[in-house]
């Protein structure tokens, strides 16, 4: 019980953590890490086609969604905090093929086998069990479902590009959570993928000033 009481109260705090930007939460992350990059993951994205259904890990405010759902039949699109998600319901009204609810990524309610594709930006980084992400992801993906991540990170950057970013995180955002992974690589992506039994088909890092990782996998 005493673990159970724990998870619930972690995870109240990540929803408290990120509610507080929702927002404004487009235009503090275009501050962050800049246009050029967020241009370059959309454009890479975009080029995704027969995507079928999608469940999407924390969508945020729908930035990506956007992107997604115009190559996918359907998108459920989740998030921990509320908040989050009522600006994602405003942002994305347009679109008919996407449906917004509430979701912890590391433990859904969802069936086995249900997705063609998972998708997830900007999330990896910021759980503090990727592993638990990575599996759920597994479980919900049909057999050879794909799996799609955009993730910004700091690996690779020179070190007066990477202060300017730390300082206008700490602007918007405050202090990362003490379990943030701002330097993954493409090597440890890679690795935590293939430990739940994922098939890297593509692996990337964008970007020259500001940089993000893109993983396609699948599901063996």
């Amino acid at each position: 019980n005493a673990i159970i009481f724990e998870d619930r109260a972690m995870t109240g705090q990540k929803e408290e953590y990120w509610s507080k930007f929702a927002r404004t939460y487009n235009n503090d992350q275009e501050y962050v890490v800049g246009k050029t990059i967020l241009q370059t993951a959309t454009k890479k994205l975009s080029e995704e086609r027969d995507l079928g259904e999608v469940m999407e890990f924390g969508c945020g405010v729908g930035y990506f969604t956007k992107v997604i759902a115009k190559n996918a039949r359907h998108v459920t699109a989740t998030d921990l905090s509320d908040e989050m998600l009522e600006m994602a319901k405003i942002q994305l009204q347009e679109f008919q093929n996407i449906t917004i609810q509430k979701a912890n990524c590391e433990d859904t309610s969802f069936p086995s086998g249900r997705f063609d594709t998972v998708f997830m930006a900007n999330l990896i980084h910021v759980v503090e069990n990727p592993m638990k992400v990575f599996q759920e992801s597994h479980q919900v993906l049909k057999n050879g479902g794909l799996l799609l991540i955009v993730g910004f990170t700091d690996y690779n950057m020179n070190w007066f590009e990477k202060m300017k970013l730390g300082i206008r995180y700490l602007r918007k955002w405050g202090m990362p959570p003490r379990y943030a992974r701002n330097n993954l690589s493409p090597d440890e992506l890679v690795s935590f993928v293939e430990n739940v039994d994922f098939k890297v088909e593509e692996v990337q890092l964008l970007g020259d000033k500001t940089k993000a990782l893109y993983l396609r996998g699948r599901k063996e």
